[in-house]
């Protein structure tokens, strides 16, 4: 006979799924039955908000859904948190969780790992949530998370399997197919509109987000052949290579970004929510657009949240570049004023280069340092000041190679399992893969410290980059900055490098740019985890 957990992962291989991460509980030992046969690998975190977090990571280096297996009960109030920084950066990820049996649920009956209702927790961070009564319903809710997936805007989706539903005779099943669904197309009359604009205007512009970043090529043709300086989010970094002459960088927030922004007589708004953590990160407001708005997402309500348009198109983000590419293409371009485009785009990225102070130079240099010495290299990052200048001053190569949790939700944590994540994301073929760089601070790794023992177990390489200001050094500096006595920021740090080691990991404290070169140099060629700690003083007084 084969059970409705041993049917889920045949499934699950049939949709493409390669890699699980759970925690294995006596609620959940039915879905592994199925998974010790399967070819699907499995990395069993140290705590499910890991198991989210790695998921997370995987998606996005991988475009493809990250999946977990969850417990009962605390599992799902630990996972919680890591599917709020996925919903809120519309990552694909599937939860799937056991449930008490079906003639329990919601009883109150004191049951091991007993909630009222788990759907109604995850409500606020899925996209939907489904109690799976029969095992007859399987095929039919996988097609609905992975249709969500293939062709909405992608977030997490939890499945809860009761238990006698676990174990229920599923043979009816094995004969299911996986469905595919195909993205929205370009509505043609919407594209005739946006081409007519674009075509037409003489100081274009083009907003693109993270939900763009497969459309990359087409929309870098078209903002080419309009002349049209490109701004990015910081989930779009690398859609433009960094040196583009029409590149302005994930500056947004900042004012002399936001006057070009306001001069633009057109602006395409593409794959991006217009949103606070990318266009307005000091909370001051200000940002505004004020010539016609053209919005494209795969979400209809998405199109008119935050800034109205005058003209929006539901599609997905390259089936619409293509379209609008070719459109434009056979336009008459207006005439484009002689300082805009590349010119206005070259100005705005002098006067940025000017107004760097002190401490983000520091940083930068930082983070130039391992791109110096690890060019192919994905930096994931967490809420931590390295990071915050990243946003800002670095451009990278190609997408996919830049995230953090700054963004959005703004977990602390995020950086170390969802390096492990992305490292298993990458390429199956070791030699395509190249380094995974978690960016984290000490206060931030303290949140997920033992996951450094989920590295060293799955043999995921990554190069763990502590970056030590003994504290939460940005919320002190905002507490001061408000007249507020610090309290809660000056917090205690332990030996990271005995705790790294004890753990298993190669690690050991650098000073300087050319000890952080040697080092990372030597964490490449490593089969397991590295991690070097960085003081911040230390690093800043040498560059002085």
């Amino acid at each position: 006979m084969a059970t409705c957990g041993e049917v889920l992962v045949k499934l699950l291989e049939g949709y493409g799924v390669e890699q699980v991460f759970g925690i294995p509980g006596v609620h959940t030992v039915e879905l592994y039955r199925g998974l010790a046969r399967s070819s699907i690998n499995h990395v069993t975190p140290r705590h499910e908000q890991g198991a989210g977090f790695m998921a997370d990571g995987y998606a996005r280096t991988s475009g493809k859904p990250g999946v977990c297996f969850i417990i009962t009960g605390p599992g799902m109030t630990n996972i919680t948190t890591a599917m709020g920084q996925a919903y809120a950066d519309s990552i694909p990820m599937l939860v799937i969780s056991s449930v008490q049996s079906r003639s329990q649920l919601g009883g109150g009956r004191g049951k091991l790992h007993e909630l009222p209702s788990q759907s109604n927790l995850v409500a606020g961070v899925a996209a939907f949530s489904y109690t799976l009564m029969s095992a007859a319903e399987l095929p039919g809710v996988l097609a609905r998370a992975f249709a969500l997936f293939q062709a909405g805007r992608p977030r997490p989706v939890h499945i809860e399997i009761p238990l006698d539903v676990l174990v229920e005779n599923a043979d009816a099943l094995l004969g299911s197919e996986p469905i595919s669904v195909s993205r929205a197309g370009a509505a043609p009359a919407a594209v005739e509109q946006m081409a007519n604009l674009l075509a037409s205007a003489k100081r274009p512009l083009i907003l693109a987000g993270g939900g763009a970043i497969d459309a990359a090529p087409a929309l870098t043709r078209l903002a080419e052949m309009l002349d049209a300086p490109v701004a990015l989010t910081i989930n779009a970094k690398g859609m433009l290579p960094s040196r583009h002459p029409l590149l302005i960088g994930s500056t947004q927030s900042l004012v002399a970004t936001r006057a070009l922004v306001n001069d633009a007589d057109v602006v395409l708004a593409i794959g991006t929510e217009l949103a606070e953590t990318d266009y307005d990160i000091t909370f001051a407001g200000g940002f505004e657009i004020r010539g016609a708005l053209l919005r494209v997402d795969i979400d209809p309500d998405q199109t008119v949240r935050n800034y109205l348009p005058n003209v929006a198109l539901v599609s997905d983000s390259d089936s619409a570049a293509q379209a609008l590419l070719a459109a434009v293409s056979v336009k008459q371009l207006a005439a484009r004023r002689d300082d805009w485009g590349h010119k206005r785009a070259a100005a705005l990225r002098a006067t940025l280069e000017l107004s760097w102070d002190a401490p983000t130079r520091g940083q930068t240099v930082f983070l130039q340092t391992i791109l110096d010495v690890l060019p192919d290299a994905v930096l994931v990052g967490d809420s931590t000041q390295p990071v915050y200048a990243g946003n800002l001053t670095l451009n990278l190569e190609q997408p996919r190679r830049w995230f953090n949790s700054s963004t959005g939700y703004g977990t602390l944590g995020y950086a170390l399992p969802a390096a492990v994540g992305a490292w298993l994301g990458r390429s199956s073929e070791a030699s395509e893969r190249g380094a995974v760089v978690c960016l984290i601070g000490d206060g931030g790794l303290q949140f997920t410290l033992s996951e450094l023992a989920s590295a060293v177990e799955a043999r995921t390489p990554i190069i763990v980059l502590l970056w030590n200001n003994q504290g939460y050094e940005e919320i002190k500096k905002y507490m001061v900055n408000r007249a507020i006595e610090p309290v809660g920021v000056d917090i205690y740090t332990p030996d990271f490098i005995g705790v790294a080691k004890a753990l298993g990991c190669a690690a050991e404290a650098v000073a300087g740019v050319d000890a952080l070169k040697a080092a990372l140099c030597s964490a490449a060629d490593r089969q397991g985890p590295t991690l070097i700690e960085i003081d911040q003083t230390t690093w800043m007084n040498g560059l002085q």
